[in-house]
């Protein structure tokens, strides 16, 4: 059986873009969309009805949020202490897997970078106890993969001027965290060659928005790709990016 994951950051909530983003929705035909930025449950409501949903939850002030075609087993939101947001852990009711979305601390510069490890850690910790099932991690994580880089000229100034202040060098360790603790990278993996820019629409330079499995599972990443709609850029600053995974079978 296959299930389809999508990761989508709606941006402040997705107020007065609902008809973009579920028309970017509904073109990919996803079994449950992480979403981050949920910021607004309304907007968030109307998504759900104009994608088919079955159920949905978003909560004001609350970054992450979820979109899922049929009723799930468990939804639950854990802020770490060190975090900015909670990420929020979804079961479907097939029991098949289990989905961690995650939003981690936004801003390209050395001491962000350094928060973001300090939340990725947490999260690890609290996933730590599901590490032999199937289990995903996926979101906006905010930061690059090993081996990527980030060209400041393409950087709004103001932010350009954070990277120089925090000591002009970010030393991307948060996604070789993830790597380290026994992940893959389910794009990475698929498309060797392919930069898999999500970040802006209008024109894309850097790839922050990953699915990760355990190692031991990789083989059931059956597709991962970077959803470029003709609507994305009017519904989002992001492109969404949807994985077909494999699943047999419960918890």
């Amino acid at each position: 059986m296959m299930f389809r994951l999508m990761t989508y950051n709606i941006r402040h909530g997705g107020r007065g873009r609902e008809a973009p983003i579920a028309a970017v929705i509904n073109a990919c035909t996803p079994d449950l969309v992480l979403l981050q930025e949920a910021i607004a449950p309304r907007s968030v409501e109307r998504i759900a009805a104009a994608t088919g949903m079955e159920e949905w939850r978003a909560y004001d002030g609350q970054s992450l949020g979820f979109l899922s075609r049929t009723r799930v087993a468990l939804a639950e939101w854990t802020r770490p202490r060190v975090s900015r947001h909670a990420f929020v852990e979804v079961v479907p009711a097939s029991g098949a897997l289990r989905v961690f979305g995650v939003h981690l601390a936004a801003v390209h510069a050395a001491w962000t970078e350094q928060r973001r490890l300090f939340e990725l850690r947490a999260l690890l910790r609290s996933v730590a106890r599901h590490q032999d099932g199937f289990h995903v991690l996926s979101g906006d994580f905010n930061t690059l993969a090993p081996g990527e880089t980030l060209d400041m000229r393409n950087l709004p100034l103001r932010l350009r001027s954070l990277v120089w202040m925090s000591g002009g060098r970010i030393r991307w360790r948060t996604v070789q965290t993830v790597l380290d603790a026994g992940y893959v990278d389910g794009f990475r993996m698929l498309h060797a060659g392919d930069p898999g820019l999500t970040l802006p629409t209008p024109a894309p330079h850097i790839r922050i928005d990953y699915v990760f499995v355990p190692s031991l599972f990789a083989d059931r990443v059956v597709a991962c790709d970077v959803v470029r709609h003709p609507q994305a850029a009017a519904a989002s600053d992001h492109y969404p990016v949807v994985v077909d995974l494999a699943v047999d079978g419960g918890l």
